[in-house]
């Protein structure tokens, strides 16, 4: 496994190194310089609190392309009724609050923490991170956020309070941009993304469409 220097922002090529199991790394900094070098590689932190940074780029990759979105009679009603409502980057901050602090089944704790939510809140003022919030009734029920490269949204964590709450965002978010995104990294698969249309793709297909994005 690759060792990363704290004062020198560089990865190995993902594209001609296959460690087992997608882990690419390991070490560095949360640094946004070396965040946003990350993500425009292909390439995500993800570790529990208290262990060495971890740097991953999976084989194959959990994407979903925007015309492949599927919306369940159940949740079309929910949208139609207008049953919450969206706004975009309105409280960046609070949306990874939630996700940090949010109870997920069968997970010990999250790997969202304190000084990933500040880099990534200096990645959200200079453009780079968006998020979206779900309201009902005036309070916030549930949000996603995640990376942009180019036209390709980088997905990184979403939370609920209420049942359906970060899947209608997570929808209206695809229908809302899906004649301009060509591609929504999910990256590890979930039953809950694949229920929606997203699907494996080989590693190299998504680096080359990164590529093509970053090229613009």
């Amino acid at each position: 496994m690759y060792k990363l220097d704290k004062h020198q922002i560089v990865f190995p090529d993902p594209a001609h190194y296959h460690p087992r199991e997608g882990l690419l790394a390991y070490g560095g900094d949360l640094s946004a310089e070396r965040i946003k070098l990350a993500y425009e590689n292909g390439i995500f932190p993800w570790y529990n609190p208290g262990e060495e940074i971890l740097w991953w780029c999976p084989d194959p990759r959990f994407v979903l392309y925007p015309e492949e979105l599927r919306i369940s009679k159940s949740m079309r009603k929910i949208l139609r009724d207008e049953v919450f409502s969206f706004t975009e980057n309105h409280c960046f901050r609070k949306v990874l609050e939630n996700c940090m602090q949010i109870e997920r089944p069968g997970q010990d704790g999250t790997w969202l923490n304190e000084d990933l939510i500040e880099t990534f809140t200096q990645l959200h003022r200079e453009g780079m991170a968006n998020s979206i919030e779900v309201w009902q009734y005036g309070n916030l029920v549930g949000g996603l956020y995640g990376i942009q490269v180019g036209n390709v949204f980088c997905g990184e964590s979403m939370f609920s309070h209420v049942s359906n709450a970060s899947k209608a965002g997570f929808i209206h978010f695809v229908n809302k941009y899906r004649d301009t995104l060509e591609l929504i990294d999910c990256q590890i698969h979930s039953e809950h993304l694949e229920s929606l249309g997203a699907r494996m793709i080989p590693k190299s297909d998504y680096l080359n469409i990164l590529k093509r994005n970053n090229e613009f």
